[in-house]
C-alpha cells in the first residue's frame, strides 16, 4: 500500500537495521550521532570539502533511521527536519537508512534528534546497534492478530446479540484507529497534516460516528496488513548492504619485517604487503606482486571467466584468488576499495532517482482538508444563513462526510496491486511493491546484463580442433585427465564435455598446476602441457593453428590448447553459451513494443557474438559506474528497466526505473532490484509487463468507480433525494464493487 504504518513496532524495525553496522567504519564512532558509511567517507568523485567550504556551506551531519517502511516516510522525516531553523538542507536516503543534513553555525544536531522522534521515527547514533533478540512472528504480527480477533468475535456476537457485535465491533476499530491516530497526530505537528494516516482516521471516524463499525474495522485491517507488508519488503531491499559488504573479509593478513600478522582490513593503508591464499577474497584493491595468478573477478566487474594478472596489475576488493598464494601492495585507503565505491554508487542511484508519489497519497493532500471543509459547511450554513432546520442539515452534512470517507478510494489501489502481486508470485515473478508493478507497466527499453542473464554464467566447451596425430576424442580425454580434480571453471568445462561423450579422463602423470598459466603433466613419457594460447611459443604452432587462432579470437571464445612434446595435439575454444530461453524471451518482448539493449564487462568480441544471436544492440567493457552512466543516459529518453544478476549490476539496477533480477543472482542484485524473477526464465518478463499494464487499467476502472458513485451521490444526499441509509450503501457498495473488480486479476495467466 503506498503509505507508512504507525510505528509503534519498534523493535521490529531495529532488527531490521543491525546490519548496517556492516556500513559504518570500524574505527570509533562519528560525534553527534554521524554515522558515515564506509562509502561515504570517499566522498564522490570531488573528495571531501575543505574547512573552508565546510564553514561556508554549514557543517555536515548523519544518522541512520529507523522505522521508516516506505519512501512516503523518508519525505516526512524530510519535511520535519527542513521545519527546523538552522537546516540548509535535509535528505534522507531511504534504502540505506541514513539521513543527512547540513547546518548553518551553530546548527544543533540535538534539535534534529527531537524533531526526527517527534515525527514517530528513530535516530540511531551507534555505529553498531546491538542484536536483539529474535521475537516470534506472532508476536510482531500482534496488532494485526488482535484486530482480527475482535472483529471475528463481533461478527460471530452479531447474530446472537446485534448491540454486542456492534460494541465489539467498536472495540475492534477504536483499537486499530488509536495508533494511526496518534502517528497522524505526531505527523501534523512534524509539517505534514494530510498524510495517509490522516486520511485513515478521517474514514475510520466518519464510519464509527455513522455506526458503520464493520466496515471501519475492515479498513483498518487492509490498511495494517498492506503496512506489514511494505515494511517487510523495506526490511528484505536493506539485506543488499550487508551482502554486498560481506564481499570484502574483516581480517587482513599483513607482511611484516616480523613476519606476517592479522590485521582488521579497516586498518590496512596504502603501501601495506598483504598475503592471500586461494579461496580467499580481497581485504583492499592492491597492486599484485606475485608473478601470475587467476582471479574470479565475477562478483565485481561480471566477467563470467577467471582472469590471468600479472605482477604490476591492479586488483580490486572482493576478487576470488583462484590458484595460487598471492602478495599484494594496498593502494585503497580504508573506506575507499571498489566495493566501497560500489555501495556509495547505490546510495547515489537511490537518492537521484524520485521516489513514485502514489496518486492516493498527492490525492488526499487536498481531498480530506476539502471534504471535511465542505460537511462541516454542509452543516452549519443553511442553518445559520438562511434559518433552516438544524436537525435535517446535520443529517445531510453527516451524510456527506460519509460519502467523502474515502474508504473505496483508499482501497481501490491497494487492492488491485494485492491481487496483481499475487497473481505475480504464481507467475514466479516477485515484485516488491505498487511502485515497481506500476512503473514496469510504463516502461519502453529494457537494458540487459549478459553474464547469468541472457547467458548461463559458466563456460562450455564450443568448439575442439583437433590436429594430427591426436584426434578429437583422444584430445579431449587427453585434457580431461590433465584437468581432473581442479576447481577452475574452464577445467570443469572440459571435464563436462568429456562426461557428456562418455570418455574417461587418461591417466596423467606427475601433474602440476601453473600459477596463472595452465597445467602440465606427463602422458606416456612426454611433457604435456594445457594453458593458454598466449603461454605458448609461437614456433609451436603451425600457419593452419595461427589462422584457427584468429578465427576462433574473432569469434569472441575463450581459447585454451593442448600441447605434447613441442607441438598443439588440439585447440579447445569455450564460451558462455545463450540461456535457453533467451531468444524467446526477447521475442515476447519485442513484440511488446520494448526495445532490448545488452551492457556488460565482457570484452566486445564475445559481447558482438552473443547481440548478434539475439538481434539486439550492445555496450561492452563497462564497469559498474559506466554501467550506471549509461543506464542515466538512456533513462533521459526512456522509460528504462535493467536486468541483471551481479554485484556490479546493483548501482544499475537502483537507478534504471525498474530493477529486475534474476533469481539466481547475487543477493546483492535480487536485494536491490524491484522485481526478481524466481523462477529464473526471461519469458517471464513480459508477463509481468502484461500483468502490471492489466494493473493500470483495473486501477483506472476502480478510482472511475469510487469517485463516479460518490459524485452522483453526492448530488442526491446534498439535494435530500437520498439519506443517510443510500449514503452508506453507496459508500459500501462502492467499496464491495472496487474489491471485486480488484480480484478480477488473480485470474491473470501469463502469455
Amino acid at each position: 500500500m503506498g503509505h507508512c504504518c504507525h510505528h509503534h513496532h519498534s523493535k521490529e524495525h531495529a532488527a531490521g537495521h543491525r546490519h548496517h553496522a556492516g556500513c559504518a567504519p570500524r574505527s570509533e564512532p562519528a560525534p553527534c550521532g554521524a554515522v558515515p558509511t564506509a562509502a561515504e567517507t570517499a566522498q564522490g568523485p570531488d573528495g571531501p570539502p575543505s574547512d573552508e567550504e565546510d564553514d561556508r556551506r554549514g557543517s555536515r551531519h548523519h544518522w541512520r533511521i529507523a522505522g521508516m517502511d516506505c519512501p512516503s516516510c523518508a519525505a516526512k522525516i524530510e519535511t520535519a527536519v527542513r521545519r527546523l531553523p538552522g537546516v540548509q538542507s535535509a535528505e534522507v536516503r531511504f534504502a540505506t537508512e541514513r539521513l543527512l543534513v547540513r547546518l548553518a553555525p551553530p546548527g544543533n544536531p540535538a534539535e534534529v534528534e527531537q524533531a526526527i522522534i517527534a515525527a514517530g521515527f528513530t535516530p540511531l547514533t551507534a555505529p553498531r546497534a546491538p542484536l536483539p533478540a529474535p521475537t516470534p512472528w506472532w508476536r510482531s504480527q500482534l496488532d494485526i492478530l488482535t484486530l482480527l480477533a475482535l472483529m471475528l468475535a463481533a461478527a460471530l456476537s452479531g447474530l446472537l446479540s446485534p448491540p454486542l457485535g456492534q460494541a465489539l465491533f467498536t472495540l475492534a476499530t477504536l483499537w486499530g484507529l488509536v495508533p494511526i491516530a496518534r502517528q497522524a497526530w505526531r505527523l501534523a505537528r512534524s509539517g505534514s497534516p494530510f498524510s495517509i494516516e490522516t486520511l485513515m482516521t478521517v474514514a475510520a471516524t466518519g464510519a464509527l460516528f455513522l455506526g458503520e463499525t464493520a466496515e471501519a474495522a475492515m479498513v483498518l485491517l487492509l490498511f495494517m496488513v498492506g503496512e506489514k507488508l511494505e515494511s517487510l519488503a523495506a526490511s528484505r531491499a536493506r539485506k543488499g548492504v550487508k551482502a554486498l559488504m560481506a564481499l570484502v573479509p574483516e581480517q587482513a593478513r599483513r607482511l611484516t619485517a616480523d613476519g606476517p600478522v592479522e590485521v582488521g582490513a579497516a586498518e590496512l593503508v596504502p603501501g601495506d604487503r598483504i598475503e592471500v591464499h586461494p579461496g580467499g577474497r580481497l581485504p583492499a584493491d592492491g597492486e599484485l606482486l606475485t608473478p601470475l595468478a587467476a582471479f574470479d573477478e565475477s562478483a565485481v566487474t561480471g566477467e563470467s571467466l577467471p582472469v590471468e594478472r600479472k605482477e604490476g596489475e591492479r586488483l580490486a576488493a572482493g576478487s576470488l584468488v583462484v590458484d595460487v598464494p598471492v602478495q599484494l601492495r594496498v593502494t585503497s585507503e580504508p573506506g575507499d576499495n571498489t566495493v566501497d565505491r560500489i555501495l556509495h554508487l547505490m546510495e547515489q542511484a537511490d537518492a537521484n532517482r524520485a521516489p513514485i508519489a502514489r496518486f492516493i497519497e498527492r490525492f488526499s493532500r487536498w481531498y480530506t482538508p476539502a471534504m471535511m471543509l465542505a460537511a462541516l459547511l454542509v452543516i452549519l450554513l443553511p442553518p445559520l444563513a438562511f434559518g433552516a432546520d438544524w436537525q435535517t442539515w446535520i443529517y445531510r452534512g453527516l451524510a456527506l462526510l460519509l460519502i467523502g470517507c474515502p474508504c473505496a478510494l483508499v482501497i481501490s489501489t491497494p487492492a488491485a496491486v494485492t491481487s496483481a502481486l499475487a497473481a505475480a508470485t504464481r507467475l514466479g515473478v516477485l515484485i516488491k511493491g505498487g511502485a515497481a508493478l506500476e512503473q514496469l507497466g510504463r516502461i519502453d527499453t529494457l537494458a540487459f546484463d549478459k553474464t547469468g542473464t541472457l547467458t548461463q554464467g559458466r563456460p562450455a566447451l564450443s568448439e575442439l580442433k583437433a590436429y594430427p596425430p591426436a584426434e578429437h576424442r583422444q584430445a579431449l580425454a587427453l585434457a580431461a585427465g590433465l584437468e581432473a580434480g581442479s576447481h577452475h571453471p574452464l577445467a570443469r568445462a572440459l571435464v563436462a564435455a568429456a562426461e557428456e561423450r562418455g570418455l574417461a579422463p587418461a591417466s596423467v602423470d606427475d601433474k602440476r598446476t601453473l600459477a596463472g598459466a595452465g597445467m602440465e603433466g606427463r602422458w606416456q613419457g612426454q611433457a604435456m602441457l594445457l594453458c593458454s594460447p598466449a603461454h605458448l611459443p609461437d614456433a609451436w604452432l603451425t600457419q593452419e593453428q595461427h589462422r584457427d587462432l584468429a578465427r576462433l579470437r574473432a569469434g569472441g571464445h575463450t581459447l585454451v590448447v593442448l600441447a605434447l612434446g613441442q607441438s598443439v595435439l588440439a585447440l579447445f575454444a569455450l564460451n558462455d553459451r545463450l540461456r535457453d530461453d533467451a531468444e524467446d524471451g526477447i521475442a515476447t518482448l519485442k513484440a511488446l513494443n520494448i526495445d532490448c539493449l545488452m551492457l556488460t564487462g565482457d570484452h566486445d568480441q564475445a559481447a558482438a557474438r552473443i547481440a548478434g544471436q539475439l538481434g539486439i544492440g550492445y555496450r561492452a567493457g563497462l564497469r559498474p559506474e559506466d554501467k550506471l552512466a549509461e543506464v542515466e543516459r538512456l533513462g533521459r529518453t526512456h522509460s528504462l528497466a535493467m536486468v541483471g544478476d551481479g554485484i556490479n549490476d546493483a548501482p544499475a539496477l537502483r537507478r534504471a526505473s525498474v530493477g529486475i533480477a534474476m533469481g539466481q543472482g547475487t543477493d546483492v542484485a535480487l536485494d536491490n532490484a524491484d522485481v526478481a524473477l524466481s523462477h529464473n526464465r526471461l519469458t517471464g518478463l513480459a508477463d509481468a509487463i502484461r500483468l502490471s499494464r492489466a494493473t493500470h487499467a483495473n486501477i483506472r476502472q476502480n478510482v472511475t468507480l469510487a469517485l463516479g458513485l460518490k459524485a452522483i451521490f453526492l448530488v442526491t444526499s446534498l439535494t435530500g433525494l437520498t439519506g443517510l441509509w443510500l449514503a452508506v450503501l453507496a459508500d459500501t457498495g462502492a467499496t464491495a464493487l472496487v474489491t471485486l473488480n480488484a480480484l478480477r486479476l488473480l485470474r491473470f495467466r501469463g502469455g
